[in-house]
């Protein structure tokens, strides 16, 4: 094993045996089964929770494992904490294992708050002067001070896990391993985690987090693995690996997000009356990003296409959208109408496609709102939120050249747009900063 990589994994399995009925607890149970299976053979069932898995952790990196419920996430990690035995293949770790798994791993409940801080160091190898150096900021970072002199029993969920959190991340293992169970805390304690492994990644350990919130994946990790059904389908870029996980929720392959609206969604076609809109409406909508697999690449071109209908046209029609990042901030505002072209106002089916040369966008979640208007006197035909999911990588780009201050609808590039109306007419425009 060379030492740049913290964790490899080789022909990884897990193999479980599920009874097919009760087992016998009193003498004529047991003589029932004899005479079932006279020559002891088992009616077990074989569950493999994982089956030939195979990878290799640098050191210091922060990867993510993500997958739906029962894909085998929580095995690997219980295998990787030395927790439970692979049944086949077998792992290598360089260096000491933090692991907060779940909610009462690690604690013995009948000690205090600050016995227990001490217990878990002693387990990780280090002495009482090395815990005691790094006591007060544990217990700062976790918010317990009233509570170190009371047994952990008496701890709320929360309070269990900011304790557990905090030990495990301030107490410097090599390999820091976090299961789902940041979930209990409050969105403000998630952050300062977030920040924890990131600092604790920078530093030069490795972290392997598993969670179903792809936000946070997204912002902590450059790699992910996704599991499904105990295999390893992909090991490879974070946004490239949260797309095909959605795809998997979906049923359906990987692709760039969509939007129909909801009475289209059900077959109606477009001659049918009684699915027609009975005012301006947005029909469809989608992101077309620079990767087949429904992932943008950070600088690469971006395409963004509408489908309108205007039954009812307004003197001064007014389209806008907005992509929206993960923490609900508005972080790109484009618009089809400026000083120098009206929108059109006929009535008719619309096609309307937004062109950014280079969409700088962080590495993240985002979704797009979309608004269709009277610029005049303010009334809204249609207003859509959350539509058109897609991920963002920044693979081979430093985030230091792409500086954002933050704020509402900070505008990353220039854009053009181009309304195409059924009979075949165009016009062109620009969103000027």
């Amino acid at each position: 094993m060379s030492s740049s990589i913290a964790v490899e994994a080789a022909g990884l399995g897990k193999r479980y045996l599920l009874a097919r009925q009760a087992r016998a607890t009193t003498l004529p149970e047991r003589l029932a089964q004899l005479v079932r299976s006279p020559f002891g053979g088992s009616d077990d069932e074989e569950l493999w929770a994982l089956r030939d898995v195979a990878f290799a952790i640098p050191t210091g990196s922060a990867v993510g494992i993500i997958g739906r419920n029962g894909a085998g996430k929580s095995t690997l990690l219980k295998i990787l904490s030395r927790i439970t035995p692979p049944t086949t293949g077998e792992v290598r770790l360089r260096g000491r294992v933090g692991s907060l798994l779940e909610v009462g791993t690690g604690f013995h409940p009948e000690l205090t708050g600050r016995e227990n801080i001490f217990l878990n160091g002693a387990i990780l190898g280090m002495r009482r002067r090395e815990i005691a150096a790094r006591f007060d900021a544990i217990v700062a970072f976790a918010e317990v001070e009233r509570f170190l002199e009371t047994p952990v029993k008496r701890y709320s969920s929360g309070m269990y896990v900011r304790l557990a959190f905090a030990v495990a991340a301030h107490l410097e293992p090599e390999i820091l391993v976090v299961d789902e169970v940041l979930a209990v805390g409050d969105a403000e304690f998630q952050r300062k985690c977030l920040g924890k492994m990131g600092e604790v990644a920078s530093g030069g350990r490795t972290v392997i987090f598993v969670s179903h919130a792809m936000p946070a994946v997204s912002a902590l990790t450059q790699r992910v693995l996704l599991l499904d059904r105990g295999s390893c389908l992909f090991d490879g870029p974070t946004a490239e690996g949260i797309a095909k996980y959605r795809a998997l929720q979906g049923g359906g392959e990987a692709r760039a997000g969509a939007y129909l609206a909801p009475d289209l969604a059900v077959g109606a076609g477009d001659s049918s009356a009684q699915h027609r809109a009975l005012h301006n409406r947005v029909r469809a909508a989608r992101v077309l990003t620079s990767d087949p697999a429904g992932v943008h690449r950070c600088g690469e071109p971006l395409r963004i296409e509408f489908e309108l209908d205007v039954p009812q046209p307004a003197s001064t029609l007014c389209f806008s959208c907005k992509l929206v990042d993960a923490e609900d901030r508005n972080i790109v505002h484009l618009w089809c109408f400026d000083a120098g072209t009206r929108f059109r106002r006929d009535a008719g089916r619309y096609t309307l496609r937004f062109e950014v040369p280079r969409a700088r966008l962080f590495q993240g979640s985002y979704t797009m709102r979309a608004f269709l208007s009277d610029r005049r006197t303010n009334a809204m035909f249609d207003e859509l939120h959350g539509i058109c999911p897609f991920e963002v990588t920044m693979d081979g780009v430093a985030r230091d050249d792409y500086p954002w201050t933050g704020g509402d609808c900070a505008y990353l590039e220039g854009a053009e747009w181009a309304l195409e109306h059924g009979d075949g007419a165009v016009q062109r425009g620009t969103v000027t900063p």
